[in-house]
């Protein structure tokens, strides 16, 4: 069973005295920092020469460069994005790690799948929330809390676990709860999720608006009826607070007879089959490292099928579609 972590287990006095030196002030970056210092501990800002170092400055914090923070911080937090991370470790944040500090990753992907390789010497845990950076900012600032993923990859001080439920203590996240993985299996997780359930639902998503288009209904009632009003986005937010199926009395019984009864027919269809064949296969990509070494390879082509993958989005039907409802309904 999963050790899951709460506020009790966890004390702000273990890095109370420590300065931690945020690397990154994006969407991520800029919430957690500001969350640890009103949970009063000492943050210092990384960044390179953009519009993020303004920001960070007006924000009330000390701005150094990447390899400068590195070098004055005991906690390390890295938060910049995964496919520059590599070069970022090795030129600006690698050299500033003296023995015993502690790094902190906000995914397990770059360790788990050796793109950055930290030295033997220091402590490498893990806090990734599952929200987005605005959420970890907002429900700190209600209160609340959200959830996270939280591992030790590498215990050199004998501290790594009390080291990073302290800094989940100080983002918030523990008010909620934080489950402990395995830098790995968080990685695949985050990654089956892009790349299994969502192209999944968005593949009966659109061929839920096609059927109905082709059936002869408007297009903006069709968008409107499916996602753009919002209500599909509230069940989701009612499945969050009371479950799967409770979630479901909230519907007419019209609703709940209609989608029990006809579920059974995708059942028999086979779709469940079909789906957990290719999901699986998504699965086994992530695991044995292939989809990194494609990423990686499409990355040092310079992006390509990547690019040309974008462009064929925009070509979709679906795009028009949504201008034209969101014009009609003024959304824009």
């Amino acid at each position: 069973m999963a050790t899951i972590y709460h506020d009790d287990d966890a004390d702000l006095a273990l890095i109370q005295e420590q300065t931690i030196g945020v690397i990154g002030y994006g969407n991520q970056g800029r919430a957690q920092a500001l969350n640890l210092k009103d949970s009063g501990l000492e943050v210092i800002i990384g960044v390179r020469s953009d519009d993020t170092e303004a920001q960070a400055r007006q924000d009330g914090f000390e701005v150094h460069s990447i390899r400068e923070a590195a070098e004055r911080a005991q906690i390390v937090m890295m938060l910049i994005p995964d496919e520059v991370m590599p070069e970022v470790f090795t030129e600006e944040v690698l050299p500033g790690l003296a023995e015993g500090k502690a790094l902190c990753f906000a995914s397990g992907y770059t360790v788990a799948f050796r793109t950055v390789v930290p030295p033997d010497n220091v402590d490498v845990v893990m806090v990734a929330p599952r929200m987005i950076g605005a959420g970890v900012r907002q429900t700190y600032t209600e209160g609340a809390g959200f959830p996270s993923f939280v591992g030790v990859h590498q215990d050199t001080t004998g501290n790594a676990l009390q080291t990073v439920l302290a800094i989940a203590k100080g983002i918030g996240s523990t008010r909620s709860g934080v489950l402990e993985l395995s830098f790995a299996e968080e990685a695949h997780l985050d990654l089956f999720t892009e790349q299994g359930f969502g192209p999944a639902f968005g593949q009966v998503l659109l061929s839920s608006m096609q059927v109905l288009i082709d059936a002869g209904y408007p297009v903006e009632a069709v968008m409107m009826e499916l996602i753009l009003s919002g209500e599909f986005a509230y069940s989701m937010q009612k499945i969050v607070e009371l479950g799967f199926f409770k979630q479901m009395e909230l519907h007419s019984n019209t609703s709940q007879y209609g989608s029990l009864t006809r579920a059974v027919r995708f059942i028999e269809a086979g779709m469940s089959e079909t789906i957990s064949v290719t999901m699986k296969q998504v699965l086994e990509e992530i695991r044995s490292g292939t989809f990194v070494r494609e990423w990686e390879t499409e990355k040092q082509a310079g992006l390509p099928m990547f690019t040309q993958l974008k462009d064929l989005r925009e070509l979709h039907p679906i795009a028009e579609w949504e201008k034209k409802t969101r014009k009609g309904f003024r959304m824009d």
